[in-house]
């Protein structure tokens, strides 16, 4: 394998690889919104009505003019006529005048006339009087029209997730599809003489494949369409071909190892043969993940990680999800998920030209958050199936026990 001449910091090769590649959002479609969970919403949401298109009542009651309630308490109840009904679902038909009142559900409609609901615990009903024991002020137990949302007001900007809730406000304003972007298509692949199938039995020095399934479920869980393919065997002239053809079927290219007995880098051999502007960085300074590769063929992102599954799920993260998150129009998509503050259970010392990304596991004891640190062997899955985050601890930097971090969640 060729030595890497310079190391490029990870801040700076994902702006150097972002630069060259220049990735713009792709088309749009439109969905069902029982298919638009988790995609990205392709433009606002511009609402066209208001939400609620009425005012609502907000408990079961009767609704009532506040003014006719004043003073009403259990020793001096308040007597009203009850002047009729409204239904569920209907237009009000009754008309609530001075002196009356008029039986709402919850959701109903607010009838004419009236401008508060008295809850029906708070009343006594003796025939056609209405006895109400609470005074209720001008606007009380009711949802006012346009309450929740305004017509011409931006509900949902482009380039948001759908979340479950922002299903529920589409077809609140009666959306039952959405205009979302084109879900990008990932080739993932593995290579290696050395990587056989999960099925099959292992002979002396071989491993079996897992970066082609859990690089798949991160591409799934970002927005993508993976596709897998079979692993690619030692063979420049195969890895070669087999880039040609990912290349034009697909928006992004993925490969995980490409080693070939220590001699070259056939991941990085291939690439140069497809053509500018070809390889973008080749070697970054971060630990787990320093032999990576970014390149640009046929104006297609084709990313070489490293074959050691941690390392290629933290390369994952830091620069195949940012060019999925803009081939999506994501407005901003964070790196693995949510985060949060701990203390470091252990040391954390990052070599000195290295960024070092420590998988930990946390544990609340009272009411601070400890990181543990897992073992740091870039082969070692089980640390990434342990962890609950990521600690990134700049080069040279050591964060003694004890000492403040801040940790990037693996799940949302």
């Amino acid at each position: 394998m060729r030595a890497f001449q310079t190391l490029v910091r990870p801040s700076e090769a994902r702006d150097r690889y972002l630069a060259v590649l220049k990735p713009v959002p792709l088309g749009t479609e439109t969905v069902p919104l029982e298919e638009a969970l988790d995609r990205v919403l392709a433009a606002d949401l511009v609402a066209e009505e208001d939400l609620p298109p009425f005012d609502r009542s907000t408990v079961d009651g009767f609704a009532v003019r506040a003014a006719d309630t004043a003073g009403a308490g259990d020793s001096r109840p308040v007597r009203l006529r009850l002047s009729g009904e409204v239904r569920m679902g209907q237009l009000a038909g009754v008309e609530v005048r001075p002196g009356e009142a008029a039986g709402v559900p919850t959701g109903g409609m607010l009838p004419p006339g009236a401008d508060a609901v008295v809850m029906q615990e708070h009343v006594r009903v003796a025939g056609t009087t209405l006895e109400v024991h609470r005074e209720v002020r001008s606007g009380e137990n009711v949802l006012p029209r346009g309450e929740d949302v305004r017509a011409g007001s931006v509900v949902l900007r482009a380039g948001r997730r759908l979340r479950p809730q922002d299903l529920g406000i589409l077809a609140g304003l009666g959306h039952s599809r959405a205009l979302v972007r084109r879900r990008p298509k990932v080739a993932v692949t593995s290579s290696g003489d050395e990587v056989v199938p999960p099925d099959r039995p292992l002979r002396p020095g071989q491993v079996r494949d897992m970066n082609t399934y859990t690089l798949s479920g991160l591409v799934h869980r970002a927005g993508g369409v993976p596709v897998g393919y079979p692993i690619l065997p030692d063979d420049l002239q195969a890895v070669e071909a087999w880039l040609r053809r990912a290349v034009e079927a697909h928006d992004v290219v993925l490969v995980s190892g490409g080693s070939s007995v220590g001699e070259r880098d056939l991941v990085a051999d291939a690439i140069r043969a497809l053509g500018p502007p070809g390889i973008v960085v080749h070697g970054v300074a971060i630990r787990p993940g320093k032999p990576t590769v970014l390149a640009v063929a046929g104006g297609r992102p084709v990313i070489g990680l490293p074959g050691n599954p941690v390392s290629a799920m933290v390369i994952f993260e830091v620069f195949a999800r940012p060019v999925l998150a803009a081939l999506l129009g994501l407005a901003e998509e964070p790196r693995f998920g949510a985060r949060v503050r701990a203390r470091a259970a252990r040391a954390l010392v990052a070599p000195p030209e290295r960024e070092e990304h420590a998988r930990v596991a946390l544990e609340a004891r009272g009411e601070v958050l400890w990181a543990h640190p897992l073992p740091a062997q870039s082969g070692l899955l089980t640390s990434m199936v342990r962890a609950d985050g990521i600690v990134i601890v700049p080069p040279g930097v050591r964060v003694d026990t004890g000492g403040p971090v801040e940790v990037e969640l693996l799940e949302d």
